[in-house]
């Protein structure tokens, strides 16, 4: 089984909201940096937000207070609750994961990350 595996994307129009859920296997999330990413076609891997394992959380300056990380450590869950999703928020959305403490020094750096999952599709019409 995959290590993470991401659910809650779909296509929704602008303005909406989508819960986007990554639950993690073969490992406890307590101790683990967790972080959402996304990727346009065409464009890189970029950081959405972050949380450490003492739960500092970071989020891309492009949130601007839309969106909210959370973790359940007893359900080895991490979340995303996305609101007033804009067309430019259409991407493929990923988890990952890392127990190193390298993402609590770089929490949008790709090698902080150990562990990633599939992806979910977010889009978002005008």
């Amino acid at each position: 089984q995959a290590p993470l595996v991401e659910s809650g994307g779909g296509s929704v129009q602008a303005g909406g909201s989508l819960k986007l859920s990554c639950v993690a296997s073969g490992f406890g999330l307590s101790g683990y940096s967790m972080a959402w990413f996304r990727q346009a076609p065409g464009e890189e891997r970029e950081g959405v937000a972050a949380i450490d394992e003492h739960d500092k959380i970071t989020y891309g300056d492009f949130v601007k207070g839309r969106f909210t990380i959370s973790r359940d450590n007893d359900k080895n869950t991490l979340y995303l609750q996305m609101t007033s999703l804009k067309v430019e928020d259409t991407a493929m959305y990923y988890c990952a994961a890392d127990g190193r403490g390298i993402a609590t020094v770089i929490p949008f750096g790709l090698p902080s990350y150990y562990y990633w999952g599939q992806g979910t599709q977010v889009t978002v019409s005008s």
